[in-house]
């Protein structure tokens, strides 16, 4: 059995968290949508009412719920 490459050394503590440092989840940007005026992402079709760029684009809602 043949091993894969170690590390040569430990790394300390300051090092690995200066790795980590820009890990972090960010807060998501939201914006208001102009139909409804709800929060929803940027660049997307709106959750509650379907609509994008001020135009309806998904016709009926119900029928897009994935299982």
């Amino acid at each position: 059995m043949v091993m894969g490459p170690q590390p040569k050394r430990k790394l300390s503590k300051g090092r690995r968290d200066r790795r980590r440092a820009h890990d972090a989840i960010g807060i998501p940007h939201l914006v208001n949508c102009q139909q409804c005026g709800k929060k929803s992402l940027p660049h997307r079709v709106c959750p509650s009412c379907g609509s994008y760029g001020g135009r309806l684009q998904v016709l009926d809602m119900d029928n897009t719920a994935t299982a």
